[in-house]
């Protein structure tokens, strides 16, 4: 039996051409937050409906990340190194974000490719409480240089208002490749093969058809790739949801809002709703009555919402 070894990361070389725009974007990526604008306005959401946004706008919300990146050229290229290059989705392909440039205005000895981005949005309140999506391209596919990124986003006003996103999940594209494996075959508890089927003559910046997932020899609840359940973003899943939303963290909101999906009673509702209130209520707010009174006109929305609901 071959005893496998846990991956390690494996960055560029900091004395490599790369490093430095590698260095940069990451840095851009956890500025996010701070630059992120969003012009889609979000309003009467139903209480019971809050789940479905990140089917209906997550890729919305990547095209803007997308969008920010490139506004943010002065944090990834202040010397103008790379001025013909910029951040460009490619839905379906991975990764799906390059930051390349038009082949007819790179020079010959300047990369047309600088790295990638596999970007996933992850909507604070949907219901798994987690990021569902699959990563599963294979190790050979990934250059050192490209990431995995998760943003974090909700609305401004919980149940309406703007996108807002949250500082990002960051990690080495090949690395979080490998660790989905290793996780795969050595920690994950099962008494079934853990083989994986891994395709052969893979490169970096693939094209859309070529084969590069690998596939487990037996995944009989379908769960390979499914990369928040490797536990590798367990430490950065459990601060996101401390985040604050209205002055109350995501984590409240979610298990707040679940208990529309589950048919509770009406006395239920009403104690959860008592409870939520007494968390805003009960805190330590002094000197920003403005806090308390936005928190409570979204409590007063959404009984209404769900005595709207009740009515249908």
């Amino acid at each position: 039996m071959t005893i496998q070894v846990e991956p390690e990361r494996s960055p560029p070389q900091k004395d490599s051409a790369i490093y430095k725009v590698f260095e940069r974007v990451r840095e851009a990526l956890y500025a996010l937050p701070t630059y992120f604008r969003s012009d889609t306005s979000i309003e009467g959401i139903l209480a019971t409906d809050i789940f479905t946004l990140n089917a209906a706008f997550g890729a919305t919300i990547e095209d803007q990340v997308v969008s920010t990146l490139n506004r943010m050229r002065k944090v990834w290229d202040p010397d103008e190194e790379f001025i013909y290059h910029r951040f460009v989705r490619q839905p379906q392909t991975f990764p799906d974000v390059l930051l390349k440039s038009d082949a007819s205005r790179t020079d010959e000895y300047e990369p047309r490719i600088l790295l990638g981005i596999e970007l996933k949005s992850w909507y604070l309140l949907a219901k798994e409480g987690e990021p569902s999506f699959r990563f599963q391209v294979t190790p050979e596919a990934c250059a050192e240089q490209d990431m995995i990124v998760v943003i974090p986003w909700a609305l401004n006003n919980v149940i309406s208002g703007y996108p807002k996103v949250f500082s990002p999940y960051v990690e080495l594209a090949k690395y979080a490749a490998e660790y989905r494996n290793y996780w795969w075959k050595c920690i994950r508890k099962t008494k079934l093969s853990t083989e994986i089927v891994s395709p052969h003559n893979v490169s970096p910046y693939p094209q859309k058809s070529d084969i590069i997932s690998d596939k487990p020899l037996f995944d009989g609840g379908n769960n390979f790739g499914r990369f928040a359940r490797t536990g590798i973003m367990d430490s950065y899943l459990e601060r996101t949801k401390r985040e604050s939303l209205c002055g109350i963290c995501a984590e409240h909101w979610l298990n707040f809002f679940k208990i529309f999906q589950e048919e509770k009673d009406e006395e239920s509702i009403n104690t959860e709703l008592g409870r939520l209130r007494s968390l805003v209520t009960g805190t330590d707010q002094e000197g920003v009555p403005d806090l308390i009174d936005a928190l409570e006109k979204i409590l007063s929305g959404v009984e209404v919402l769900l005595n709207q609901s009740r009515l249908t």
